[in-house]
């Protein structure tokens, strides 16, 4: 039976509770007074429940829908103003137990050549990202205890942390590795992650189970409860998404609101981030193979519909995605894009060689970091390599009321201002420094406090002088 503030997994994620919400929503999907109501609800930055989530998914009425988009664009301005955050994925390993049919990493792929980074490897690779210019980096890899334990990964985030390189530095490790004990995410949390991120799937027990045969993964109710342990050891921002096309669309949206509103009751807080992914081809696994596979146009409404829904939780979207919708997806709710991803192990040293077989899925965007930020800054948005938040305790229930009074403005607004002019100065091309500028210029005077806005330009000639890692 449904039960939000359940710890039981089968309670928070109530089949019964998403099929009722779905049928609910069909019934209202030319409720026009309803779905009006609704969006008039969102307008106020509270939030919706997933039942009326899932009845403006269901609407098919043009004008409607426009509404919808409108104000997803309005909502995701007030908030995040112009700002993208950058991070890039950093693959540790590939070795897996998991028997997981849409992963090329699942134990029985022989085709996949298995590899495992050292630590000099890991430096490596982290300097090589440093020399690019990202900040921030998302640790990936395949669950196995034997040759990717905790400890591994504890040692990898120490070694990251540990490398400065030129002007480069790693300012926030987020880790995406397996569910695990409550023990081992408060060694996680004093290692010093950023956020801890885990993708259900699938929403749908059933379907979950058919997917993920064997292995540890195929526990349901371990791996949807994980965000609780991941909670109950410290760790306060965590991030949720599932890969959409393994089941139906609108039952998957439905499930993962319900997973939100879970948090947020029993914790006090929702996610931090909410990620977006849909399957796309891999070795060995083809995307024909899954009947779900979402068309560009509904992805994009479901973006619309997550930013309305939780307005203040960070939503995420990779390489997987074209230029073209990542574009369209910035507009409607995209805060934080990954770029230059490589989702090979090793895969950033020497990256302009032929790569050996260890990828994880293909990317439809391939271009440089230096071209995506270019991109972003003739568009209007700021490039954000920012990580203040993490590094000055502004994390879970400390981030929310200053995010929902608007007072992080005077945080957020100079912080990537004055990270995008470490980019410019440190690894931008001459094109892109050149638009940078112009666009600080103009974004300085979006700091709602005076006196913020002049510390900003004093740090911002600092920079030019050669000093780094200012923040507020």
């Amino acid at each position: 039976m449904y039960d939000v503030k359940s710890m039981n997994a089968d309670d928070f994620i109530d089949d019964g509770e998403i099929s009722d919400t779905l049928l609910y929503a069909q019934e209202n999907k030319n409720n026009y007074k309803l779905i009006d109501s609704i969006i008039e609800k969102a307008a106020e930055c509270k939030g919706l429940t997933h039942r009326e989530a899932s009845v403006l998914l269901a609407c098919e009425n043009d004008e409607l829908n426009n509404k919808i988009y409108s104000l997803a664009k309005k909502i995701k301005q007030r908030i995040y103003g112009n700002r993208i955050v950058f991070f890039a994925p950093l693959y540790l390993s590939n070795y897996c137990i998991n028997s997981c049919t849409y992963c090329p990493y699942h134990v029985k792929n022989k085709n996949m050549c298995r590899k495992k980074l050292t630590q000099e490897e890991v430096k490596a690779e982290t300097i090589a990202l440093q020399d690019m210019g990202h900040k921030r980096l998302a640790l990936e890899a395949g669950e196995d205890p034997v040759n990717n334990p905790l400890e591994y990964i504890l040692e990898c985030i120490q070694t990251i942390y540990s490398i400065k390189h030129k002007n480069g530095a790693i300012r926030r490790v987020n880790v995406n590795i397996a569910a695990t004990t409550v023990e081992n995410y408060t060694r996680l949390k004093d290692a010093g992650i950023g956020t801890y991120i885990l993708f259900q799937e699938t929403y749908n027990r059933k379907n979950y189970e058919q997917l993920h045969p064997a292995g540890p993964k195929s526990d349901y109710k371990y791996h949807t409860e994980a965000m609780d342990r991941a909670m109950q050891g410290g760790i306060d921002d965590v991030g949720l998404g599932v890969l959409f096309g393994l089941g139906t669309y609108a039952y998957e949206l439905c499930g993962l609101l319900m997973h939100a509103e879970h948090l947020e009751a029993v914790f006090g807080v929702g996610p931090h981030t909410i990620s977006v992914p849909r399957i796309c081809p891999a070795d060995d696994i083809d995307v024909n193979d899954f009947t779900n596979a979402l068309p560009d146009k509904i992805w994009q409404k479901i973006v619309a519909i997550i930013r309305i829904a939780v307005p203040y939780t960070g939503m995420i979207v990779s390489t997987r995605e074209s230029a073209e919708n990542r574009r369209v997806a910035l507009e409607l709710g995209i805060s934080q894009i990954s770029g230059a991803s490589s989702t090979s192990v090793g895969g950033y040293v020497n990256s302009d060689e032929p790569q050996e077989n260890t990828a994880q899925f293909e990317r439809s965007d391939t271009r440089t970091l230096d071209e995506v930020a270019d991109w972003l800054i003739q568009m209007g948005y700021i490039p954000s390599f920012c990580t203040a938040c993490y590094r000055e305790g502004r994390t879970g229930d400390r981030f929310m009321p200053l995010a929902k009074s608007g007072a992080i403005g005077n945080c957020c607004q100079p912080n990537a201002i004055m990270t995008l002019k470490e980019y410019l100065v440190d690894y931008a091309s001459d094109t892109t420094r050149k638009h940078g500028e112009s666009l600080i210029e103009k974004e300085l005077m979006n700091i709602p406090n005076a006196k913020v806005r002049q510390i900003t330009i004093d740090n911002l000639k600092k920079i030019e002088d050669g000093e780094r890692d200012f923040r507020f």
